[in-house]
């Protein structure tokens, strides 16, 4: 559980914002999902562990917004991600830009960009998750890389 909470709560924890765009529901969907992994039979699921969390996640997000909660649209002036290399790399005004362009996608393709970049996970994880099949998910992170480079490009 301690291994899993260290690999798993940052990356979740941004999965689930990009979803839900409200910090608290995102940080409920995560808490959540761990809970279930304390409950669930470590047998079951520990072959497919990142998998089966960021599934557990999804579900509970989406279970969140079924419940009425209204979700945000994320402010690219005022958002902030956990610091990474990334972030001291591209700097402030980049990572605007890219979360501007994220905020363009429909909610399909910007979760399966951010399980891809984010996550880590591949196309048949990402399909595990989402119940879309391999080949539609390459498609749909195709897409979502397009638009991402054009709307960076037109803003340079």
């Amino acid at each position: 559980m301690d291994e899993a909470l260290r690999r798993f709560e940052g990356p979740l924890l941004r999965y689930a914002t990009r979803l839900c765009r409200n910090p608290e529901d995102a940080r409920d969907a995560v808490q959540e999902t761990f809970l279930r992994l304390c409950r669930a039979d470590s047998a079951k699921v520990a072959d497919h562990l990142g998998p089966w969390l960021y599934r557990v996640c999804r579900t509970r997000v989406f279970d969140l917004h079924r419940q009425g909660r209204p979700t945000q649209p994320i402010d690219a002036s005022t958002a902030s991600l956990e610091p990474g290399p990334d972030d001291v790399v591209e700097g402030i005004q980049e990572k605007r830009r890219v979360l501007a362009a994220l905020d363009d996608l429909d909610t399909l393709r910007r979760e399966v960009l951010v399980l891809k970049l984010e996550g880590g996970l591949s196309y048949k994880e990402i399909s595990d998750v989402t119940g879309k099949s391999v080949s539609h998910v390459g498609v749909l992170i195709h897409e979502a890389l397009k638009h991402v480079r054009e709307v960076l490009r037109r803003s340079r």
